[in-house]
């Protein structure tokens, strides 16, 4: 009987129609390969893949890239500035990333957010191009897409201010007591990776207990966050949206559900993400 139902949540991994909600295509590590990528997601059962613009040039050459496209998975993207670059954005930025929007493939402002950890750009500056994607978030009725390190009472706050209830905390790292902020604001949470990181990700694995189905989205992050139980790691420790049903497996090991049950129900949070309202 074991061996059976072992088989069978094996076949499902194959078998779901998988939804990847993150995916940094135009990072270095896919400069070679970008479109074998696709391929190898599509040929996963990945039906689209949400990429991620952490500035106005990565978000418009990810617009121009999916107006190339015409082969499977659906491509669509965020547009947004990282806190990271908020420190050298240009004095049109805003009207720049508005432009953006006017694609029907752009679909979420982000990546935006905070981060205190390395402090790439000044806290202020940080603060100030995350306000204003917060409210252009709001006058566009798009969700937010949001980061964040080192900066979760700051961030919190920006969102009740800004009365924030449409978006995903993307790849969510902390503890039951952040995730608990973040579902009492309407927002999704994104899973990567770092859940199936038995040294990094006790944190989150605790709280994921605390996570309500209709709550969890599934992104990879790729080309970052490889999942540690991934089978057959490649040598270049390069993450890529084909490997997402391992992050599901992680969850439903973690939550004794089925994979085809954490499959179905990323499937719809994101469609609901992406069309519900604001």
């Amino acid at each position: 009987m074991a061996a059976t139902i072992v088989r069978s949540e094996l076949s499902a991994l194959n078998e779901q129609p998988w939804i990847d909600a993150g995916v940094n295509l135009f990072a270095a590590q896919f400069d070679a390969d970008r479109s074998e990528v696709l391929s190898r997601a599509a040929a996963a059962g990945v039906q689209a893949v949400l990429l991620i613009g952490s500035d106005i040039a990565e978000s418009q050459a990810n617009i121009d890239y999916i107006g190339q496209q015409q082969s499977q998975p659906m491509l669509l993207t965020t547009a947004g500035v990282h806190p990271h670059q908020a420190g050298a954005v240009a004095a049109e930025w805003l009207e720049q990333l508005r432009q953006c929007f006017s694609h029907d493939s752009v679909v979420a402002v982000g990546e935006c957010g905070l981060d205190f950890n390395r402090m790439f750009s000044p806290m202020a500056a940080q603060i100030e191009v995350f306000t204003a994607q917060l409210e252009l978030s709001k006058q566009l009725k798009k969700p937010v897409y949001l980061h964040e390190r080192d900066a979760f009472d700051t961030q919190i706050s920006l969102l009740k201010n800004q009365h924030i209830h449409h978006g995903i905390a993307h790849c969510f790292t902390g503890n039951s007591e952040q995730l608990s902020a973040y579902l009492a604001q309407g927002l999704y949470i994104g899973i990567t990776g770092w859940l199936c990181d038995e040294r990094r990700g006790q944190d989150l694995q605790a709280a994921l207990a605390y996570l309500p189905l209709d709550r969890l989205i599934l992104e990879t992050d790729a080309p970052y966050l490889l999942p540690r139980n991934l089978a057959n790691k490649p040598k270049s420790r390069r993450n890529e949206p084909a490997f997402i049903a391992a992050i599901a497996e992680e969850v439903a090991r973690l939550k004794q559900c089925s994979v085809a049950d954490v499959a179905e129900a990323s499937k719809r949070n994101v469609q609901q993400l992406l069309h519900g309202g604001s």
